[in-house]
């Protein structure tokens, strides 16, 4: 598939940072190279081989945090409470440090939804913590139920100490988003149980809220809500958020850039949070200069932005894999990403669920590939 992208920007930026001969010529978009330019001032000598600050560049903080602001509608943010790490996984790690107090007798508990991903799963048990399962409910569409956090914490507080509670949202591997309320009920559950939320969030800006599917859905991240909520509670709930430039819409794993926010925190708290991130060496530059992108993309009027908002040269298969997720939700994977014949077109289907509910996802199927068919053909 030959298409335009967001990642043709980044590699552009990358690209002029890691050779800055390329900024000389008019091989790049002017944007482009003013945004190499400004990054390759903010590190020393103007090399991104060089040593940065444990917590992340200064400029890229600054950028992560208006992203925020401007994700939560202009709940403010601040630089100071942001650290960024090789991937948001590497934060949340640090952050487990210290929360779990291995040298107590009574093991530190962290209540996780089922299903997750087995990394974090393999990661608590590293640090010594109990895992406290809580399991997402299928039957509504993995939605996550307080009742269900209630049961979980009950029976855990009889063999460990319960401190924090992780969200995946979306969840992963299940992509369901949470709403308001949702999300309301269990920051509340969290406020009486006296519990630190992990809040994994794929945060997605205005620009990028088409990527969300479902009728009345819409992104909140925690930070938002919990700040609109009563104040003996929006000012005391402890929250750390995550984000990465895997899990947003760049899905680019490889550079291993993401941060985490912290929300407060006592004083003497974020001190020793401070500590703890200063100890691990600066960020991979690479990965910080893919999050400066995510947070901050081209924007209309911009010499690149046509490159980065269009996509062109697209296979038919290709297309009609993304019409189906718009249209209907169905997520399948398109023939050219695995060769085929020339002039032929195919999708890749995996159906794993229950018969009912594959029975009406075949129907939607079914009546999509039919209108298609006749639009296109």
């Amino acid at each position: 598939m030959k298409s335009q992208s967001p990642q043709i920007i980044e590699n552009q930026v990358l690209a002029g940072c890691l050779y800055p001969a390329l900024l000389e010529d008019d091989s790049l978009p002017l944007d482009v190279k003013q945004r190499a330019e400004s990054l390759l001032r903010e590190c020393d000598g103007g090399s991104i081989g060089s040593y940065t600050e444990s917590g992340g560049i200064a400029k890229i903080k600054h950028c992560v945090s208006q992203f925020i602001t401007r994700r939560d509608r202009g709940v403010p943010s601040s630089p100071d409470n942001i650290f960024i790490k090789s991937g948001s996984q590497t934060a949340l790690m640090i952050m487990l440090k210290l929360l779990i107090r291995s040298e107590d007798s009574c093991r530190t508990g962290v209540l996780i939804p089922v299903p997750t991903y087995a990394t974090f799963t393999l990661a608590l048990e590293e640090q010594g913590a109990a895992i406290i399962p809580y399991h997402l409910c299928e039957e509504e569409g993995w939605t996550l139920q307080v009742e269900e956090l209630h049961r979980a914490l009950q029976e855990a507080r009889k063999i460990c100490n319960p401190v924090a509670l992780y969200i995946c949202n979306p969840g992963n591997p299940t992509g369901h988003l949470q709403g308001r309320k949702s999300i309301e009920e269990v920051i509340r559950f969290a406020a009486e149980e006296r519990l630190f939320i992990l809040a994994d969030e794929v945060s997605l800006s205005q620009v990028y809220q088409s990527c969300v599917y479902g009728d009345d859905t819409e992104f909140y991240s925690y930070k938002k809500v919990l700040s609109e909520m009563d104040s003996n509670i929006s000012s005391t709930v402890e929250l750390a958020s995550f984000n990465s430039v895997s899990k947003g819409f760049m899905g680019e794993c490889g550079f291993r850039g993401g941060y985490v926010e912290l929300v407060n925190l006592d004083p003497a708290v974020m001190k020793h949070a401070h500590t703890l991130f200063s100890t691990r060496s600066c960020p991979p530059v690479v990965g910080q200069i893919a999050l400066d992108l995510m947070a901050d993309p081209p924007k209309p009027g911009d010499p690149s932005f046509s490159t980065f908002s269009e996509k062109r040269q697209m296979e038919p298969d290709m297309l009609y894999c993304l019409h189906l997720l718009e249209e209907t939700g169905l997520h399948v994977r398109p023939g050219c990403e695995y060769g085929q014949r020339k002039d032929s077109h195919h999708i890749r289907l995996f159906v794993g669920t229950q018969e009912k509910i594959m029975e009406e996802a075949l129907q939607r199927l079914k009546t999509f590939h039919m209108r298609f068919m006749k639009e296109f053909s």
